[in-house]
């Protein structure tokens, strides 16, 4: 950095000499200018057309015929390819997912794990439901946050890295406590993902009341140890926003 602008110093230095004051500052002018208008436009345009295209994304309902090797995978894809790069430059031993629905989004977890050699899937459900048998997945059955299920992750965890990924019901307060129940599974440099976190007007579903975002808004005023991971929306369209969650002290 220091080096760079260092650089940048020279260069202006050079400018003033060869071409005068007034001609730096005509240049400078522009530069700053452009610079400006440049970010007011991709603020308006993340306002109108990313959002509005999230708005037509979601409301088309795509996301309910979406699959994954014939398994049905209620999420984006653009997420999934951000899950495999995190998972690949992580590398955790265990991705505690909560909501297994039809096993989609386990599979794919599973399947990215296999070819990295490294890593086993735990999924937790409410529901029993017949899902893809896999050797690197191990289904739970139970309500998320109950003691019971905490006990099964425990014994299999351990001490061992896990990134987790919450996805079952998505009032704020089943997901904060998700959050507070999970995140111990996580340590540092690795991810807790809260899905869904566009609904309640984040830009979908504004009926829906106080959900993930709004669990992940108060988790974050009350623990600093993670921290919002936004290049992790650089694709711009994500069913969570704001919600991968990296630990950044232990």
């Amino acid at each position: 950095m220091k080096n760079k602008r260092s650089h940048y110093a020279r260069k202006v230095v050079k400018t003033i000499h060869e071409e005068g004051f007034m001609v730096f500052a005509r240049k400078a002018f522009r530069f700053f200018r452009r610079t400006i208008v440049r970010r007011i436009e991709l603020k308006l345009l993340s306002n109108f057309y990313i959002w509005g295209f999230h708005r037509v994304y979601y409301y088309s309902s795509v996301w309910t015929n979406t699959s994954f090797f014939g398994v049905p995978v209620q999420k984006c894809p653009l997420d999934l390819w951000i899950y495999q790069e995190i998972i690949f430059e992580t590398k955790p031993d265990f991705i505690i997912e909560t909501g297994t629905s039809k096993g989609g989004s386990a599979l794919f977890f599973a399947s990215i794990c296999e070819l990295i050699n490294q890593g086993q899937v735990i999924t937790i459900d409410i529901k029993k439901q017949d899902i893809p048998l896999h050797p690197r997945i191990t289904r739970i059955v139970g309500n998320s946050v109950s003691e019971e299920v905490i006990q099964k992750v425990e014994k299999i965890v351990g001490s061992q890295r896990a990134m987790v990924v919450l996805d079952s019901a998505h009032e704020k307060e089943h997901v904060l406590k998700e959050i507070e129940l999970y995140n111990k599974f996580v340590q540092k440099g690795d991810y807790l993902i809260v899905e869904d976190t566009d609904i309640n007007g984040h830009p979908v579903r504004p009926e829906f009341g106080h959900g993930p975002m709004e669990a992940v808004e108060t988790f974050l005023k009350k623990i600093e140890d993670f921290t919002i991971d936004s290049k992790r929306e650089k694709f711009m369209l994500t069913s969570c926003p704001k919600g991968f969650l990296k630990r950044i002290r232990q």
